[in-house]
């Protein structure tokens, strides 16, 4: 079964990795940050070694997107980001696991101080399988 795992994160200024520019996670003593980063990484690795992590990737800064809507008849293009919400899509991870129990288990890992992490199923769980 393929997830998807969704960063929503708002640094400022915006970057990655993204808990290093939110004030929650800059307030942290460094001993604590070192251990969240290393226990991350670790999971990282476990789930590529597994098989389970398919992919991963950053996303730029929400300003930097264009939009693509139907309007009239044609798609009009303007500039992002989509929504004004506080926080906004920072990454996703692709993930392919024999539950949701596994996906569950692995997001839990992936929420940090002053972010949102949000899991959704993929639409065709199989894939190309």
């Amino acid at each position: 079964m393929k997830y998807v795992i969704m960063i929503h994160s708002n640094p400022q200024p915006w970057g990655h990795p993204t808990p290093e520019y939110l004030p929650d996670y800059q307030d942290m003593p460094r001993e604590q940050r070192d251990r969240i980063n290393s226990e991350f990484e670790q999971l990282l690795g476990e789930l590529q070694e597994s098989g389970e992590l398919l992919s991963g990737e950053a996303l730029g800064a929400p300003e930097s997107s264009r939009l693509y809507r139907w309007d009239d008849g044609k798609p009009l293009v303007t500039d992002g980001p989509y929504s004004e919400a506080k926080e906004h899509l920072a990454g996703f991870f692709l993930i392919d696991v024999d539950s949701q129990a596994r996906a569950e288990e692995i997001t839990a890992h992936f929420a940090g101080p002053g972010e949102t992490v949000e899991l959704r199923p993929a639409m065709w769980p199989g894939g190309d399988d």
